[in-house]
């Protein structure tokens, strides 16, 4: 079931477009983040669903009820600020009333309900305190709690974790994630942090100049991005360029390469000679030191290499220590640089002969 369809908006300020026939279907009980860089068009989309901004085209539906031209305070949505927005003379308690007082919730089910939520967010006995007396993960759980209350249909949040510093934020990811859950509330949510939305979403919204660039799953679009744009917002990628050489499969190619052949997976339907650039993420490429013995290099602790599996050769030109990591910089023979993770606690040296392994189904072809 769709809780909210947003069906090709645009929005204009004089002359710049800022959203370009944007189109989002959103399940009920689904939490979907928009994510891209500033002024991608994020907050303009939110802002249009909040009803804070209508769109010069298009149409933004709740259900089947078409809210394009409702009132905010008439579109049944809970909003959650980066500024949290907490008014500063009213305790925890006051806050959360505010919203239920103007729609005439009576005393009795007010109090009820302050009660559970504040259980919810894991605040309980806060009440009477005032915002100042908050640390400000506190007062985002307040932010929350105040916007669940009201018990809407739709939850809002836009960059709601932007003011925590780093632990905090970690921390408040999981417990946004694990609260939606629990409430199973239709969730949309505005952010820059690929981290904060690989974690949180079930559907990622990629936007760039007011575009949606891809619409999938976090695993589907970190995994098998729609372009070198979103392959590399999306966490760390390494590109090689090559040519179709030729088709081995519905999805899968050998794609000749400055490095040589290189089996690799892509999308469907690829012609033979086609431009492309094979993705490879940093994870997914192994190591293995070569060594010299009897005038000849021979990669040492394998045997040979797997069918779905391609074996380059290089040089460590660069190695930054990261705790658990080692982030290597290996230049290949065509010239070609890779980042490589690898063991912390095995670090290879700059000037060390590599053999880089990785299968490939841990590829993806992009075009060029």
């Amino acid at each position: 079931m769709t809780a909210l369809t947003i069906d090709r908006i645009n929005k204009r300020y004089g002359n710049l477009h800022i959203l370009k026939d944007i189109s989002i279907p959103i399940a009920k009980g689904e939490f979907v983040s928009l994510l891209g860089p500033s002024g991608c068009g994020k907050t303009t989309t939110l802002r249009c669903i909040a009803g804070f901004e209508r769109p010069d085209d298009g149409s933004i539906l709740f259900g089947n009820r078409d809210v394009t031209r409702t009132l905010p305070e008439q579109r049944d949505i809970g909003m959650v600020f980066q500024s949290y927005a907490l008014f500063p003379h009213m305790t925890v308690a006051e806050n959360l009333s505010f919203g239920l007082e103007v729609r005439k919730v009576s005393v009795p089910d007010r109090q009820k309900r302050i009660a559970d939520v504040l259980a919810m967010v894991r605040l309980e006995g806060y009440d009477k305190r005032f915002p100042r007396e908050l640390s400000g993960g506190q007062q985002q759980r307040v932010a929350l709690a105040r916007a669940l209350v009201i018990e809407p249909s739709v939850l809002l949040l836009d960059e709601p974790l932007a003011n925590l510093d780093a632990t905090l934020r970690d921390e408040m990811r999981f417990f946004i994630r694990d609260l939606q859950q629990r409430v199973g509330i239709t969730s949309i949510y505005v952010t820059h942090d690929q981290a904060e939305a690989m974690v949180m979403s079930d559907k990622i919204v990629v936007m760039s100049a007011g575009t949606i660039s891809q619409f999938g799953s976090p695993r589907e679009i970190y995994e098998r991005p729609a372009s070198q744009s979103v392959a590399g917002f999306i966490g760390r990628s390494n590109t090689i360029s090559g040519k179709i050489a030729e088709a081995l499969g519905q999805d899968s190619y050998k794609v000749d390469t400055p490095c040589g052949s290189i089996g690799t997976t892509g999308p469907a339907g690829l012609a033979k000679g086609a431009e492309v650039k094979i993705m490879i993420r940093p994870e997914n490429i192994h190591t293995r030191k070569q060594c010299v013995g009897a005038g000849q290099k021979q990669e040492a602790g394998s045997g040979e290499a797997g069918k779905d599996e391609n074996v380059l050769a290089g040089a460590v030109v660069n190695s930054v220590y990261q705790g658990s990591a080692n982030q290597l910089a290996v230049k290949l023979a065509s010239g070609d640089r890779v980042t490589v993770d690898v063991n912390g606690r095995n670090p290879l040296d700059v000037g060390e002969q590599v053999a880089l392994r990785f299968a490939a189904s841990d590829t993806w072809l992009l075009a060029s």
